[in-house]
This record gives C-alpha cells, sequence and structure tokens, in this order.
C-alpha cells in the first residue's frame, strides 16, 4: 500500500539538483536563506526525491535555530521525512528529534509548544512519542488556551494509536476533567471530540447530563454534538426520540452553521412529519436570512431532496421557497423556479401564479441587464402552470399576452408560443385569445414573433367577425399601399439628390412623425429604408410594425401575411354570404400581395426579395384567383391538423420521459439485499458505514467490478510497453467525471532488481497531474501497481505519455523506457441531453466555434446512417420521429448532448441520397468552446466510415 500523506504542497517547477545549495544556505547563518532553503527542501521532498544526506545538516545547523519560521518548517520537514525502515523500525537516527521535541514541548514561548503538539498529532511511531508523553500532559494544563486545545489534540492522537491505550491509560479520566473545568471554547470542543472519538460512553453520559446547557454551549461544541448525536443514533435507534429533542432544541441556536447541520441531522435520523416540517422550516429561513448565493444554492439542494421524500409537507411551504426570488442571481431564480413548478397543486396554483405575476411586473419597472433573461425564466414558470392546470390558463394569458411586444424577443417567442399551444388545447379561450390578439398586435416589434400571432390569426380566426377583423388588423399594419411610387419630376430630382441609389422614387404617402424635441416631421418611409430603419410611431397604425418590417427587407414576413391573407380570404368565402364582400377582400388581398413584389424588386430596398418569398407570394395570388376544393382543404384543415399532431406528440414524448424516470430502477437485479435488522445488535458501526462509503466510491469509479464487468475492464486495458522491453507496463484507465485514475501494472521481467523505478507521466491538453508517482525497488521477475490522479478540466481531447526510468547495479547510467500515448476519448465526458427547439435555436445562433464534416460513408440508409451518429457520439435526437418518417432522399435532423463541464454540444445532420444511392452532405457541429467542436469532429470523421 501507498503511504498516508498528511501534507501537500503545489509544486510544478521540476526537480533541479540543488541539494548542494540547500546544504550550504543551512549550515549559514543568513535566517531568511536558511528558510528559503528550508522551502525548498520540503517541496523537493514532496516532489518525490529523497535528499538522504540532508537530514544530518539539519539536525546541526537548523535544530538549535530560535526563529519562529524555521522551527515551523522543520516541523514539516519531520513530518514528511521517512522516519522507518522497510520493516517499519524507527531509524536510530530518529532519536536525535526528541530531544528537541521534549525542549519544544517546555518551550516558554506558547506558540513552540503549541505548533510542537500540533507536529505530534501526525506522529504514528510509538518509539518517538513515548519519551515525550510526561511533556504532552503537563501541557494539559497551561495557563494559555493556544497550548491546551492543541495539547488535548496530541492526547487523543495518541491514544488512537496501536499501542495508545497502554501508553495513555487515564487519558479519558483526564479529559473528562478538563472537559468539566475548561472554560475555553475551542479547547472545551477538542476534549469533548475526544471523548467522542475515544470513549464514546463518557462522551454521551457528559451530553446527557448538561442536556439543559446545550443550546448555551459555543457554536463548536454544538457541531460535534450532532456528530455524536448522528453516530450514537445509527448504533442505538432506539434511544433516538431523546437525542431528537436536543436537536430541536439547537434549532433555534444563533450560529447558521449549527441550524444548518440540526436540519441535515433532523432529516437523516427521522422521517416522521414533525420533524421535517421543523427542518423545512429551517432550510427556508436560511434561505431568507442568508446573504451568500453559495449557500443559498446549497440549501435549495436540501430542499429539493426534500421534495422528493416528503413532497406533501414541502407543497405546504410553497409560498415560503418562493420568497427566494428576491435574490437577483439568476441561477438561484432559476433553481427555485424548478423547485416550485413541482409543488404545484390545485390548492395552492392561483398564489403561486398571483406571486409570479408580482415578479413579472418587476421585471417591468426597471429595465436592468438580467431582467429580460429572468422575465423569460417566469414567462416559461407560468407557461408550465396553464398547461399544468388548464382551470387558470384564462388568469395568465390575460397577464402574459402583454409582453408579445416585449423588448427582451426571447420572452415574446414564449408568450406567442404559449398562447398558440393554449388556443389549441383550450377551445373555451379561443374567441377571448383571438380577441386580444388582434388588439395587441400592432405592439409586436419582433419578426419572429409576428409570424407566429400570424399563424394564430390565419388558424382560429373563424367567424364572420374574427376573419374581418384579422382581415382590418393585418391591412392596417402594413399601412397605405402602394408602399412607395415614382414621383414627379422636379422631387425625383430632390430625391435623387439625397439618395443616388432610389434615382426618381419617393414615398407616396407622408405621415407625420414626431422628432425627438415633439415636433412634427415629414418622414419618406422609403428613403429612411435604404439607409436607416423607418421611425415608428407607437400608438399609431399608420406606420404600423408589419409596413416597418417590411420596409427593412423582411420578405419572408411577407410571404407570412400573404399566406394569412389567403387563409382569412378562403375562410371568408365560406362565413360570408355577400360575393360582392369577399370579390372586395379578395382584390384587396391581391393588391397588397402586389405591393409587396413590387417593393421587393425596387432599387430601394438594400437587396431585394428572395426567389423563395416570391414565389411563395406569387403562389398565394394565383391561389386566389382560381381556387379548388383540394388546395381549399390543404390551405384550411392540413396545416391545422399538423399543428395537433405535432403537439401530441409533445405530450406523449413528455409523458413517455415521466415514465422512464419513474422505471429508473434503484437496484439492479443482481445486486446485494443488505437487511439491517439482521446484523449485530448494535446496528451498523461506524467502520461498516466508512467500508460502505468506500464501496460506493470504488463502484462509482469503475474499481470495484463484479465477474459481470471483467470483460468491459479488460476493454479499457491499454499495453504501454512492448514485450520485448525490460520492464513491461499496461495500465487500466478509469475515467470519472473531473478525474482519470491510471492503474500501471509493472512488471520487470529481467533476473535483475530494478533500482528507483520511476513512472514519469506528462500530460498534453487540459489535463493536469495531480501528483508525482514515487519510486520503488523492483525485484527479479516482480510486479507493482502504481496509481496516478490526472485532473480534467474540459472535454478537449488530452494525451498522456511518459516513460519509466530506473537503475540497475551493472548499469551506471538510468535506463528510460518510453510508454506508448493514451489517448482520452471525449465520448467519456459527453452524455445525452434534451433541450427545446427554441433553445437550441439561440445556441446555435450564439456559439461561435463550427467544425463542418462531409458525409463519406459505405452506410446507403439515411436513417440507419443517423441512428450509427447518435451511438457513434452519445447524443441525443431532438427531431421527432414523425418528421423523419417517409422516403424522401433527404433527412435533417439535430442532435444534443451536454458534458460533465456543462459545455453544450450541438450537431445538425443533413444528408440527401445520390442517384447511385450514396450518401451526401454535411454534419455541422457548434459549440462554445474549440475544444468540444474539434474533439467531437475528429470522432464523427473517425467513426462514420463503419456500420457498426
Amino acid at each position: 500500500m501507498e503511504k498516508s500523506c498528511t501534507l501537500l504542497i503545489h509544486f510544478d517547477k521540476g526537480t533541479p539538483a540543488i541539494a548542494n545549495e540547500i546544504k550550504e544556505a543551512l549550515e549559514g547563518n543568513d535566517v531568511p536563506a536558511k528558510i528559503d532553503a528550508m522551502k525548498k527542501a520540503i517541496m523537493l521532498l514532496l516532489n518525490g526525491e529523497t535528499l538522504i544526506q540532508l537530514f544530518i545538516t539539519i539536525v546541526r545547523y537548523v535544530l538549535p535555530s530560535e526563529d519562529h519560521t524555521v522551527q515551523k518548517l522543520l516541523l514539516l520537514y519531520l513530518e514528511i521525512i521517512e522516519k522507518t525502515d522497510a520493516n517499519g523500525r524507527v531509524l536510530p537516527e530518529m532519536i536525535l528529534i526528541c530531544q528537541n521535541l521534549r525542549n519544544n514541548l517546555q518551550h516558554p514561548n506558547e506558540y513552540i509548544r503549541g505548533v510542537t503538539l500540533r507536529f505530534l498529532c501526525r506522529l504514528n511511531e510509538t518509539e518517538i512519542i513515548e519519551p515525550l508523553i510526561p511533556s504532552v500532559l503537563q501541557n494539559l494544563e497551561h495557563r494559555h488556551p493556544f497550548i491546551r486545545r492543541n495539547a488535548i489534540l496530541a492526547v487523543m492522537s495518541i491514544y488512537k494509536l496501536p499501542q495508545g491505550e497502554q501508553l495513555l491509560v487515564d487519558a479519558p479520566d483526564m479529559i473528562e476533567k478538563v472537559l468539566s473545568t475548561e472554560q475555553d471554547p475551542s479547547a472545551k470542543r477538542n476534549a469533548f471530540l475526544m471523548l467522542f472519538t475515544c470513549a464514546q460512553d463518557r462522551a454521551i453520559n457528559y451530553l446527557l447530563t448538561h442536556v439543559d446547557r446545550v443550546s448555551e454551549w459555543g457554536e463548536l461544541l454544538q457541531m460535534v454534538v450532532l456528530e455524536l448525536i448522528r453516530k450514537v443514533c445509527r448504533t442505538n435507534r432506539g434511544e433516538k426520540g431523546k437525542y431528537i429533542k436536543i436537536i430541536i432544541s439547537l434549532l433555534n441556536a444563533p450560529s447558521t452553521a449549527v441550524i444548518y447541520e440540526c436540519a441535515g441531522t433532523l432529516v437523516s435520523l427521522s422521517s416522521a412529519p414533525t420533524a421535517i416540517r421543523a427542518a423545512a422550516n429551517t432550510y427556508c429561513q436560511l434561505l431568507l436570512s442568508q446573504s451568500d448565493n453559495n449557500v443559498k444554492l446549497i440549501v435549495l439542494d436540501r430542499l429539493n431532496e426534500l421534495k422528493s421524500s416528503h413532497r406533501d409537507i414541502m407543497v405546504d411551504l410553497i409560498m415560503d421557497v418562493l420568497r427566494a426570488l428576491s435574490s437577483p442571481n439568476l441561477d438561484i431564480r432559476k433553481k427555485t423556479l424548478d423547485i416550485v413548478l413541482e409543488l404545484i397543486t390545485p390548492q395552492n396554483i392561483n398564489e403561486v401564479v398571483l406571486m409570479l405575476k408580482k415578479e413579472v411586473v418587476k421585471t417591468q419597472s426597471g429595465e436592468l441587464e438580467k431582467n429580460g433573461e429572468y422575465r423569460q425564466m417566469l414567462i416559461q414558470a407560468i407557461h408550465s402552470c396553464a398547461i399544468k392546470f388548464p382551470e387558470v390558463a384564462s388568469i395568465i394569458l390575460h397577464l402574459l399576452m402583454d409582453f408579445l411586444g416585449d423588448s427582451n424577443v426571447a420572452s415574446a417567442i414564449d408568450v406567442v408560443v404559449f398562447v398558440r399551444e393554449i388556443i389549441e388545447t383550450n377551445p373555451k379561450l379561443r374567441v377571448s385569445i383571438i380577441t386580444r390578439l388582434l388588439d395587441t398586435f400592432y405592439q409586436i416589434r419582433a419578426a419572429r414573433v409576428c409570424f407566429c400571432a400570424l399563424w394564430i390569426i390565419g388558424e382560429y380566426c373563424l367567424s364572420l367577425s374574427e376573419v374581418e377583423s384579422g382581415l382590418a388588423t393585418i391591412k392596417q399594419c402594413l399601412g397605405e399601399l402602394p408602399f412607395y411610387s415614382v414621383s414627379e419630376e422636379g422631387e425625383a430630382t430632390d430625391a435623387s439628390k439625397k439618395t443616388p441609389q432610389a434615382n426618381s422614387i419617393t414615398v407616396s404617402s407622408r405621415r407625420p412623425a414626431i422628432l425627438a424635441d415633439g415636433t412634427y416631421a415629414t418622414q419618406s418611409a422609403a428613403s429612411e429604408t435604404a439607409f436607416s430603419p423607418p421611425t415608428i410611431v407607437q400608438g399609431s397604425l399608420a406606420c404600423g410594425n408589419l409596413r416597418s418590417l417590411l420596409l427593412s427587407g423582411d420578405f419572408f414576413l411577407g410571404a407570412v401575411v400573404a399566406c394569412t391573407l389567403t387563409k382569412l380570404v378562403l375562410r371568408l368565402e365560406e362565413v360570408q354570404p355577400s360575393k360582392i364582400e369577399v370579390n372586395k377582400a379578395t382584390t384587396r388581398t391581391l393588391l397588397i400581395m402586389v405591393s409587396m413584389l413590387q417593393l421587393g424588386q425596387s432599387p430601394v430596398l438594400p437587396h431585394p426579395i428572395d426567389n423563395d418569398s416570391y414565389d411563395r407570394i406569387v403562389l398565394c395570388m394565383r391561389l386566389l384567383c382560381n381556387t379548388g376544393d383540394e388546395m381549399r382543404k390543404i390551405w384550411l384543415q392540413s396545416c391545422h391538423q399538423s399543428f395537433v399532431k405535432m403537439l401530441s406528440e409533445k405530450q406523449l414524448r413528455e409523458t413517455e420521459e415521466l415514465k422512464a424516470k419513474a422505471q429508473v430502477s434503484n437496484a439492479q437485479p443482481d445486486d446485494l439485499i443488505d437487511f439491517y435488522h439482521l446484523k449485530s445488535r448494535k446496528g451498523m458501526s461506524q467502520l461498516e458505514l466508512e467500508d460502505e462509503v468506500q464501496d460506493d466510491l470504488k463502484r462509482a469509479t469503475g474499481e470495484f467490478v463484479n465477474d459481470a464487468d471483467d470483460a468491459n475492464k479488460l476493454n479499457h486495458i491499454l499495453q504501454l510497453t512492448g514485450f520485448s522491453d525490460p520492464v513491461y507496463a499496461e495500465a487500466y484507465v478509469t475515467v470519472h467525471h473531473y478525474d482519470i485514475v491510471l492503474d500501471v501494472m509493472v512488471i520487470n521481467r529481467t533476473k535483475e532488481t530494478l533500482q528507483n523505478l520511476c513512472l514519469e507521466l506528462a500530460t498534453m491538453g487540459d489535463l493536469k497531474l495531480v501528483e508525482h508517482p514515487q519510486n520503488y525497488n523492483l525485484g527479479p521477475e516482480s510486479s507493482k501497481q502504481i496509481k496516478a490522479n490526472i485532473k480534467v478540466s474540459s472535454t478537449e481531447t488530452g494525451v498522456i505519455f511518459g516513460n519509466i526510468v530506473y537503475e540497475t547495479s551493472n548499469v551506471l547510467e538510468r535506463t528510460v523506457v518510453v510508454l506508448n500515448d493514451i489517448h482520452i476519448d471525449i465520448m467519456d465526458y459527453i452524455s445525452p441531453a434534451v433541450c427545446t427547439d427554441a433553445a437550441f435555436r439561440t445556441m446555435w445562433a450564439e456559439f461561435e466555434w463550427e467544425n463542418k464534416v462531409a458525409v463519406n460513408t459505405v452506410i446507403k440508409d439515411e436513417k440507419k446512417f443517423l441512428d450509427h451518429v447518435i451511438k457513434s457520439t452519445n447524443m441525443k435526437c431532438l427531431t421527432a420521429p414523425s418528421a423523419l418518417d417517409g422516403e424522401c432522399g433527404f433527412l435533417a435532423a439535430n442532435l444534443y448532448a451536454k458534458s460533465v463541464f456543462g459545455e453544450d454540444a450541438l450537431v445538425n445532420v443533413s444528408i440527401e441520397k445520390q442517384a447511385d444511392g450514396k450518401l451526401s452532405g454535411y454534419i455541422r457541429i457548434r459549440s462554445k468552446t474549440q475544444g468540444i467542436a474539434l474533439s467531437l469532429g475528429a470522432k464523427i470523421t473517425l467513426k462514420q466510415k463503419g456500420g457498426s
């Protein structure tokens, strides 16, 4: 086994051969130089160097020093050096330091005494400690509390040694006397801790004797009391009641740390509603009283755990949890909303919605930097409330529809998508939604929100009055026609001087605009649009939102407007008995479409209309001129049926996800069943608990495997050297989140002893070696297990390389065996994840790193290739299965995954089947960081060709 290490100091400057310089500095009289030399010696020792010749120098020149810093560094040096030989016997030279330690324990300076006592806590050699015991015991009665508290810890550590009970037979009696007379809080806590650790019955007796004064004890002592109660209640569950009373009395302690521990102890020891409610109330109080965001997040995690196991109790405290929204931190707000949304019931839904409504109103009062993002979170939460409880949808809708014109486009999109879903799922609200949408449509300023709002108007305006109101609203938002006209010669000349691109084109209609100083001015929409966005008069429909967006060159919006008008006119033919009115509406609609085409082909705008929008508008015109029953059915029924199918698939997918979560088994079929009551009378001991924790850790890191996992383990073994090398090495690589553990097996294949064998490793990429493995002596044909720990900080592909260095008695020089490189696979760090389509599109637009991989595969089926990519990249397909149905020769799908470091990986697969049956296209990867884009691209390039 590797020796335990009680001291770690980061040192990455290599191991320079400066032993002589250190020796000279230690032999001199310059104290700063001596301090610097001691620091270098300590770091070199921790880095694997031996520095055997340095010990005598330190004994001669450092031990007599009176400088406090030198003495402290001396104790650190003594802590890390080897004190025993290979057989475990104390080295003879260690006796030289005993007299110095005894002198330090009797030193008149309190600091020297205290640090020496603290040093003794980390000594395990009985031969060194035994002569010092009388001096340690004398310090228990010292006048200074710093010395007393460290003396108590020293007594505890000595008593815990294998022969400690023989060395200090009366230690519990002495410490119990100290505890009864001690006034210093820290020393009292250490004394109680010693009894708790070494004589638990005495600690329990002291606690029960002074149970009425527990609330008056110091914070440190109260924390140890809680730890004692947890341990005692595990072993003696029948006595739990009297200890829970102590915990409840400590819930009113002035220390927030004690209160937090009390709540956690209550939850772990009792499932009674009274105890759980007390713990939950405590967490809610901490959530509101603490200003540290990290503390709030930790408390929210505890509340989330309570929500999973004691939901009924947490439901009663939902409003207390909601008060955490007062924090300005978005992470806290998001976690709070996530907890609350799972605690909503028909009884508290109205209160929750009212609270969320107040928060939404607050975000409008001042436009802070993150108000828009917070408003979006609130809107999504309100959306979820309305989906779960349709009876409050009408109240929520009136609140949310005010945000259709929100300056935060993401919030407005969430609202309009929510409205689109509610209008389909709640037919009773259709009339009120359409009326409100038509009234507020002019406020919408974002094109993406207009798209969805226009689609709602086109699909759900069913009655005659609604259809006519829809047509009138769209016409008013477009303004007067045409959008521009050829002016007279004089005006054209003036316009050409001002705007050479417009030639003789100016605006036919001039509308008053309000300038910054409050006066009126005539605006020229077309000429302004050519160089700057048009001025929008708030509240005026004459220069509406649709006109402004069209004049800015958004002709996709023009195509959406044309489709909406076409649907409305087709429906008007069904509900309007007067053919004259229908013809009028058709004529006005055709005039609008012609005007949009004319605007799109004019030189006024910076770019002409795109072909797709042009074809779409022309199609609408032809449809209005010659309507067939089949086309009418497609436009008025098929589109709506597709939307209904999309919603049903979404609900089905959510239901399946809930079922999958509910069916996750907490125990595998071949797991052992632990019957607690069949254990010993005292229950599970602390050692058994620690063993279980160790087994859990080993199981999580892959070290603890059963026979079924042997084959999987063999797949992770990498050969590092050749079979003909004098030293054979292979490594078993375990990847667990941020850690990589290399378990290297080294075999000496020679007939000689290999001395100072060292595994030297280095890393490339975002990997970092935690500690350098120590040196070993390897006998002939013997083997050694060497472990190396490596930290990972990103998903960038990393490489571990290095060599094995050793010495032999026959060869003067050190022999080096170069190891094969170990490549860390990105697939160990990413896992499938789910996000909404809107979130995917937002991230796709924001992420700056893109890697484009051309499709090159022998697979000839589009869906099989997609499944192969999903399997190879460990990603989740966000595209619905229904969207991938059919045989059209084309396939496009979005994939998403998340790394353990919180990085998002987006992939878009676009493939087409060629005439010869081969697949072509591209796989585009986007991410926020370069590493994941490059690593994932390399993985796809490597794996896409095969079919397995």
